[in-house]
């Protein structure tokens, strides 16, 4: 049986990471200091395996969030990438390159919520189909979802 491997990255493609062996439980957090990290209503993470992480391209720049817990970002687009604590280091999971099989299996802080999180995936989905046309016009500059040989540091630009 082959080893499990992963990969993934920031945005710009200055950080990326490859995991064998595998992951732990995936989750989502909804503490105060993972919603401001992640700019978001909660973090979704997932547990790397010991000794199984490593940086392939680059490496996160760290943020000490509290006194035994500092969280890991791309230095270059600010892509938040690890949450960092005494018992091993947890990825986000919208940086793996695959995420699909990464559903969250548990709710980490769930008092913390914000209220109405609850209830976000209930509200009306766009239908105009001249917004999406506008989308795929879009030139982007993000890394792809795989590794690649070479890489701008700084990321493409036109």
């Amino acid at each position: 049986m082959s080893e499990i491997t992963r990969s993934g990255g920031c945005q710009c493609g200055a950080v990326r990471f490859r995991i064998r062996g595998q992951l732990g439980r995936p989750s989502i957090c909804h503490c105060r200091m993972c919603q401001k990290q992640f700019g978001s209503f909660f973090s979704a993470l997932v547990t790397a395996p010991d000794e199984g992480l490593e940086w392939t391209r680059g490496e996160p720049t760290y943020f000490q969030s509290s006194v035994n817990i500092d969280r890991g970002f791309c230095r270059n687009c600010g892509t938040p990438l690890t949450y960092r604590h005494p018992g091993g280091v947890e990825i986000a999971i919208g940086a793996f390159d695959v995420r699909d099989d990464l559903a969250p299996q548990i709710q980490v802080n769930h008092a913390n919520r914000l209220p109405w999180v609850e209830t976000i995936f209930e509200k009306p989905v766009l239908q105009d189909p001249d917004f999406y046309a506008r989308q795929e016009q879009v030139i982007s500059f993000q890394h792809p979802d795989h590794d690649t040989d070479a890489w701008p540091a700084g990321g493409l630009k036109i």
